[in-house]
């Protein structure tokens, strides 16, 4: 089994390691549906559609009537 001949340092040891750190960035692609960005093979967000077929419906906030409910 090979053996190192000499004590490599702290930090050439480090520089080696820091060379693989960074993360790449995902690719984010438009919603067929609604043009929204979105990430690839997820349901969008905005519309909940994916691959052309409704998956997810939104959900939609009840409005409160004015006046009721106060003396």
């Amino acid at each position: 089994m090979a053996n190192p001949k000499k004590k490599h340092t702290r930090m050439r040891r480090d520089m080696r390691r820091s060379a693989n750190w960074r993360l790449e960035a995902t690719d984010i692609s438009k919603c067929s549906h609604c043009g929204a960005p979105s990430l690839s093979h997820h349901i969008c967000p905005e519309c909940g559609f994916y691959n052309g077929e409704l998956i997810l419906p939104r959900k939609v906030k009840k409005k409160k009537e004015e006046g009721q409910g106060q003396g």
